[in-house]
């Protein structure tokens, strides 16, 4: 079973910038796809961006296209989300997760982290 860590949350002011961490540990999953997802109170998980094991191809939503960038570090088993021009509507817990399929949907994905909080203040 993989465990995935997330880090790298925290309060920044509008306009402002994030790094977002996902750490993978146990078992190999060499041909997964790695996602992040957010969830903000009151809504349902919803899909931001994704990218292949081998970091060669991403998809993200539209509405960070253009801002967020994921990318992977293979040797530390690490997937990254740079999140820059952050609007308040970003605010949420953003979540990893693994998936075997090159999906959207939060079902496809899985195991989940436990989350980290990214709070967009105006």
């Amino acid at each position: 079973q993989v465990q995935l860590v997330e880090s790298g949350g925290g309060l920044v002011q509008a306009g402002g910038s994030l790094r977002l961490s996902c750490s993978a540990s146990g078992r190999t999953f060499s041909s997964y796809a790695m996602g992040w997802f957010r969830q903000a109170p009151g809504k349902e998980r919803e899909f931001v961006a994704r990218i292949t094991w081998s970091g060669g191809f991403s998809y993200y939503a539209d509405s960070v296209k253009g801002r967020f960038t994921i990318s992977r570090d293979i040797a530390k088993i690490t997937t990254y989300l740079q999140m820059y021009s952050l609007k308040p509507e970003d605010t949420a817990v953003y979540y990893c997760a693994a998936s075997g399929v090159h999906s959207t949907r939060p079902n496809d994905f899985g195991p989940w982290g436990q989350g980290t909080q990214v709070t967009v203040s105006s």
